[in-house]
């Protein structure tokens, strides 16, 4: 009902007497917390910048004239409030309805009168002495009860108890045997237990035995394989650039194999942060793996570029530094959210609304990452020394081929002649092998050695009018062990006279980027014509030029018909050393067949360019250095403070810096060098009196161990993220974490040992009464096995998993050939296949076509935590898609060669194999009359199907 603004008014001024007996005090506080649910669920969407639904209620006489549906609040009167209408059926707000007492304290808040004491009301936030932010304590372990003497195994019982007894809550008892042992192995290595494994475990009557267990799956390498698969959720790890091209990055990689080793290390915290944020600038010995010289470590800052990344980005100024601000952007988010447990990217366009973090801190992050740009970096191969004598020997076979093509290579030698009569010599022309014309797959313009530092080559006719197009160029140095001295990977660089526009796959890099047959190249932008300049550190002396449009042999058309190769060994000294006027015109019949291109001349030079390609293929992969997807850096200019964000509108110039907010306090001078700004950065993460990360590591771990962190946001210790439920607990593991010297194990230890990790997964109804979320942990909560573990235990099971750890991934996709990539799961998947789905080539937003389904994400954002869905098409895909059938098979055949043909014997080894234990009689008689009608195949894709195989006991 629709009351006058003034009558409100009126109402709001007068206070509402007590209830007969009830203190002041009491009502004073019921009054504040009405507020404090309107400030912190509703203002934060209804305030004069942002009205949503038109309405702002940080104001009473705002609120009162309300928004598109008409006055939100009636004084006095919550029934009549609309306000409260909308909260109680569950519209507001929108991401969650309030529980019943906060929507109990917004409606005595109304009826007393909903008294605004200041104006505007903000919404609640965090201030310098937020939880979080405050020094890690290191409170003891609280003292048990009698009755509880003996249920507690370690201290972190000790402080689980007393928050149990204190809610009345009794703990549940201990787990089966085999359960602890299934539940342990997926923990630490996302693996099952073999059954002899199983066997020897539920026997083994040591005291001790349990704690052995425990330490020999930390110990076993397949911990990190387990355990990097959070870390690279965490951190947003995928292997394409994300966006509308989503074209694949194939040397991302080592960051995945580096996290794996350095977990499996226990490599300690505050070295871990600086191997992510300057892993390149740790040393230069490369066989000083302490000193950060090794290969793996100098690829960690591929956690720098892990992100998303737009390859076409925009033409204009504008887009060009948007895109630049939304790398940087997606830097800072990693490493606050990773790290720190804050969401300092809130502040990019104004103050952070909820946390300390200001706009100048979010900016001064920034400086510290303005060098970072996305690319491949070449660092030190694990095995240099063997490759370069590999390299030498291929060199040897290269020059060899080299010869023979030119036998068979109809050349252009009037340019030989040319540089005779320049010389001024009196000898007389060589006879001249007939004219070659210029085709589309390879052209060598041979001339007399000369030194230089850079070639020009000028395009000034193609064969259609088109713009022209050039696949590749070598420039070769004379001698017996010819080499392309323009490489970019040898320090050269091409640059052009204009690029074809919004094509990935035509620019101008790809000239001389080495990479024979690909698909690209660079294409000038002006039609018939234009020119490109390939510059080399160091002058050497060269010899030929060999060019080509179309190395696969696909097109014919763009083809430079009139041209001219230039080379010089200083700037602006150029001398013409070929041209096409010594070519017969492209495509010439007469000239074909003149320069001995029969079908025999032409198979022969087929097949050494077959070789040629093939030793080309092998000398890449063996120079001194590997390309990894880990970051270039370049000395950063000024760093200003964006106005609401946006690149266009600078404002003051920002220094480096961390948060000020969080202490001990870091000051980076304005004039640090790149490096020293990200060295600095890191150390300041991972200084132990930084409050933050400890607590953040200690919870991801215990997020893992029992499905919810001790705070349920673990990238969020914010005011928005969940409050911790056991704070001295999270303090006191913390603080264990620094003393032992940041290692992660030793916390692992601590957690599995204790009897809250034992627990069994029993329900209780009083305790289902008291916590049904489980938050004080008086149960072991089942969970549902992620993607990656489940797979892996299905190909365990079928004996066709492959152990074999590290190194480039196996790839399930097919790749179209344009430049926006679309990815297509291959038909049928081999044993190429089988590895430990970590290993699994990922490109963004692609989804495995049968384990997709079960919350995998899609690594275009972080993902501290994973969904933990329900779904038909989970089962469906468990019980129909092609991997599971012929997984299914495969596992059929073990049971036959390891049980027999007794359908009894392979039912019974069956469920030893998938669930770790016999069946029960009336499972027995089930499995048999399966295997017997169906196949034992059957009965293995039922047990894949199996509640008790998906889900961790």
């Amino acid at each position: 009902m629709r009351r006058s603004i003034g009558v409100a008014i009126v109402l709001a001024g007068f206070p509402v007497a007590s209830p007969a007996g009830e203190p002041a005090a009491d009502e004073a506080a019921r009054l504040r917390e009405g507020r404090a649910v309107l400030a912190g669920s509703c203002v934060s969407c209804h305030n004069a910048d942002q009205k949503k639904g038109k309405l702002d209620l940080s104001r009473l006489a705002t609120a009162l004239a309300g928004g598109e549906s008409g006055p939100a609040i009636v004084p006095g009167k919550s029934a009549e409030s609309l306000l409260v209408e909308k909260v109680e059926a569950g519209e507001m707000p929108p991401k969650g309805r309030l529980d019943p007492a906060q929507a109990r304290a917004l409606r005595a808040w109304i009826d007393a009168g909903a008294s605004y004491p200041a104006e505007p009301l903000a919404p609640p936030r965090a201030g310098a002495d937020w939880w979080s932010l405050r020094p890690i304590r290191r409170p003891g372990p609280p003292m048990p009860v009698a009755a509880d003497a003996g249920l507690a195994r370690n201290p972190i019982d000790l402080f689980l108890l007393a928050e149990l007894r204190r809610k009345g809550i009794d703990p549940a008892p201990e787990a089966d045997r085999r359960d602890l042992i299934r539940r342990l192995s997926f923990d630490l290595i996302g693996l099952p237990p073999a059954p002899e494994e199983v066997a020897r475990f539920v026997a083994d009557r040591d005291p001790m035995a349990y704690e052995r267990l425990v330490d020999r799956l930390l110990a076993s390498p397949q911990y990190g394989e387990r355990w990097a698969r959070h870390w690279l959720d965490v951190v947003r790890f995928g292997e394409s650039e994300g966006y509308e091209t989503n074209m694949p990055r194939f040397n991302a990689w080592p960051y995945r194999d580096y996290v794996i080793r350095a977990l499996n290390r226990d490599t300690p915290f505050p070295r871990f942060v600086l191997e992510h944020l300057a892993g390149d600038a740790l040393g230069d010995d490369p066989g000083d793996a302490s000193a950060g010289g090794d290969w793996l470590t100098r690829a960690a800052t591929g956690f720098l570029v892990g992100g998303t990344h737009d390859i076409v980005g925009n033409q204009t100024i504008e887009g060009m530094k948007q895109q630049r601000a939304d790398d940087l952007d997606d830097i800072i988010t990693a490493t606050s959210t990773a790290f720190l447990g804050l969401t300092a990217n809130c502040a990019r366009c104004h103050d952070h609304k909820f946390d300390p973090i200001t706009q100048r801190d979010y900016y001064g992050l920034q400086a510290v990452f303005a060098g970072v740009q996305h690319a491949s970096r070449q660092v030190e191969a694990p095995d240099a020394a063997a490759r370069r004598e590999a390299a030498a020997r291929i060199g040897r076979e290269l020059a060899a081929i080299d010869r023979r093509l030119d036998e068979v290579e109809p050349l252009a030698m009037a340019g030989e002649d040319r540089d005779r009569e320049a010389a001024g010599s009196d000898e007389a022309p060589r006879e001249r092998r007939p004219r070659s014309p210029v085709r589309p797959l390879r052209n060598v313009e041979r001339f007399r050695p000369r030194p230089a530092r850079m070639v020009r080559f000028t395009v000034l006719a193609t064969n259609t009018g088109s713009e022209p197009c050039v696949d590749e160029v070598e420039v070769m140095s004379a001698g017996e062990s010819p080499r392309n001295v323009a490489l970019a990977a040898a320090g050269g660089r091409a640059s052009a006279s204009s690029e074809y526009p919004d094509a990935a796959i035509h620019k101008v890099p790809h000239l001389n980027d080495g990479l024979v047959g690909n698909e690209h190249s660079w294409i000038s932008r002006e039609p018939g014509r234009g020119s490109f300049t390939i510059e080399w550190p160091r002058a050497a002396v060269v010899d030929r030029v060999i060019w080509s449009r179309d190395r696969n042999g696909a097109y014919a058309d763009r083809l430079a018909t009139a041209y001219r190769v230039e080379v010089a060994e200083s700037p602006g000294a150029w001398q013409v050393v070929a041209s096409s006027a010594d070519r017969a015109p492209a495509g010439d019949p007469a000239a074909v067949a003149a320069a001995g291109q029969d079908d025999a001349g032409r198979a022969r030079r087929a097949e050494l360019l077959a070789t040629q390609a093939s030793l080309r293929a092998r000398l890449a992969e063996l120079g001194p250095t590997v390309s990894v997807y880990a970051g270039a850096f370049a000395e950063p200019g000024p760093t200003h403070l964006l106005r609401r964000g946006d690149p266009m509108q600078p404002g003051a110039e920002v220094p480096p810096s961390g948060l000020a907010a969080v202490r001990p306090s870091l000051t980076i001078p304005a004039d640090a060098p790149e490096k020293g700004r990200r060295l600095a950065l890191a150390r300041w993460i991972g200084d132990p009196a930084n409050p933050l990360p400890a607590r953040v590591m200690v919870n991801r771990l215990w997020l893992h161990h029992f499905g919810q962190g001790i705070v349920s946001t673990p990238s969020d210790f914010g005011f928005n993220g969940g409050p911790p439920s056991h704070p001295e607990l999270l303090d006191w593991l913390a603080s264990r974490y620094i003393d032992g010297g940041w290692r992660l194990k030793p916390i692992h230890r601590l957690i599995v040992t204790s009897a809250a990790y034992r627990r069994s997964g029993r329900a209780d109804a009083k305790a289902l009464a008291i916590d049904a979320g489980n938050r004080l942990l008086w149960r072991m909560p089942p969970r549902r096995l992620e993607a990656e573990p489940l797979r892996d235990a299905i190909l365990a099971c079928s004996g066709r998993l492959d152990p074999a750890m590290g190194g480039p991934g196996y790839n399930i996709w097919e790749k179209n050939t344009n430049y926006v990539a679309v990815y297509r799961p291959r038909a049928t998947l081999g044993a190429d296949a089988f590895r430990r789905m970590i290993y699994q080539f990922k490109p963004r937003s692609q989804e495995d076509p049968t384990f997709g389904a079960f919350d995998c994400p899609g690594a275009a954002l972080v993902t501290p935590k994973r969904n933990s869905s329900t779904t038909a098409l989970q089962a469906l895909n468990l019980l129909n898609s092609g991997f599971v059938a012929d997984q299914a098979a495969s596992f059929a055949g073990r049971l036959r060669r390891e049980a027999g043909e007794s359908p009894g014997a392979q039912a019974r080894r069956g469920f030893l194999l998938a669930l770790g234990r016999e069946p029960s009689a009336g499972e027995l008689l089930a499995a048999e009359s399966l295997v017997r009608d169906h196949g034992a195949a059957a009965l293995c894709r039922a047990l894949y199907n199996a509640n008790e195989f998906v889900f961790v006991p």
